[in-house]
């Protein structure tokens, strides 16, 4: 990947885990409630991240596995800030991830 689809990426994976806090803090029925989520629920989502999908992750899967673990943390998490109703966000979160997809599909080397 590229210095700048990288960059990207890196910026993709610190909002999807804002969007998994700010879900946390608007959906918790009391205030205990919401802390625990906004701290929890970014802290599985990045383990999650950590185990299938970073570059040192302990579970070695095939590359369509780690896509569709990769895609459906960035769709959660879309869907998180929907559900928050942080829709502009939501929307400018799912136009970037479309936009590292395609840029990362087309660095990618055509085998044939």
């Amino acid at each position: 990947m590229s210095p700048g689809n990288l960059a990207l990426r890196f910026l993709l994976e610190l909002a999807a885990l804002a969007a998994f806090s700010v879900w946390g803090l608007r959906v918790g029925t009391t205030m205990g409630a919401s802390f625990a989520l906004a701290v929890f629920a970014p802290l599985a989502a990045g383990a999650l991240w950590g185990l299938c999908v970073s570059p040192r992750a302990r579970l070695s899967l095939p590359m369509p596995a780690r896509l569709g673990v990769e895609l459906g943390l960035f769709a959660l998490a879309v869907l998180a800030l929907l559900q928050a109703g942080a829709y502009g966000w939501a929307w400018t979160l799912a136009a970037a991830v479309a936009l590292h997809q395609g840029w990362r599909a087309l660095e990618r080397p055509w085998r044939g």
